[in-house]
């Protein structure tokens, strides 16, 4: 990738995956405050343009903060390697947009902010109706190019059989879907939101899925 191309009023330029690149190179304060200002231009900007777009349809995204949470982390590297936004339905459910040294991913799901969401889940997928639902909808995804990801336990929660209907849906304690787009010749291009809209799109039959058998944590991690 060639200079800093800056941040042009409608796209995501190449220079925010440069910029991640270099991050990786060198992940300190003493950096990230001399490319500050390259960050709100090629990065923040760009991706507040793009999920203020998408407002209208799919609510207002929350823009993560740069800063990595490194209390219980052995890896100390202040700055996270990407730039997410959630468009959220409920807190830990909703739309997902990334951009990084790779490129821009897309997705949607759900990640827990308690644990009652996760037996909420599970108790879903079991039962027939609602588990039958979900197993459609991901099985359309996954033929569409959609990757299935999140954190699942390797055999089998307590108590579940092992000859279980949905055994590979149960595993999970979360349940997200993804696609990887790279550097496409659009991403710097305002195209970059028909594509991420169609997507969202594409991944609201899921979302409206977790939105009404999830639903809202109400014992929260605390922070």
């Amino acid at each position: 990738m060639d200079g800093h191309g800056g941040a042009s009023a409608e796209g995501i330029p190449l220079d925010a995956l440069d910029f991640f690149e270099e991050l990786a190179a060198e992940n300190t304060r003493t950096w990230w405050q001399a490319q500050r200002a390259r960050w709100e231009e090629s990065v923040r900007e760009p991706m507040e343009w793009l999920t203020e777009a998408l407002t209208d349809e799919f609510g207002a995204a929350h823009l993560y903060r740069p800063q990595r949470d490194v209390r219980f982390s052995h890896d100390k590297s202040p700055y996270k390697d990407h730039q997410g936004a959630l468009a959220a339905t409920v807190p830990g459910v909703g739309w997902y947009v990334q951009v990084s040294a790779t490129g821009l991913m897309t997705g949607g799901g759900f990640h827990p902010t308690g644990p009652d969401q996760t037996a909420r889940y599970r108790a879903a997928v079991d039962a027939p109706a609602t588990g039958q639902a979900l197993e459609a909808v991901v099985h359309r995804l996954v033929g569409q190019g959609w990757e299935t990801g999140g954190e699942a336990v390797r055999t089998r929660p307590r108590g579940v059989p092992a000859d279980h209907p949905r055994l590979d849906l149960m595993r999970h304690k979360h349940l997200v879907v993804s696609r990887q787009h790279g550097a496409p010749d659009w991403l710097a291009t305002d195209a970059v939101l028909d594509h991420v809209r169609a997507d969202w799109r594409a991944v609201r039959p899921l979302v409206e899925w977790m939105t009404e058998h999830v639903g809202a944590s109400q014992t929260p991690h605390r922070r």
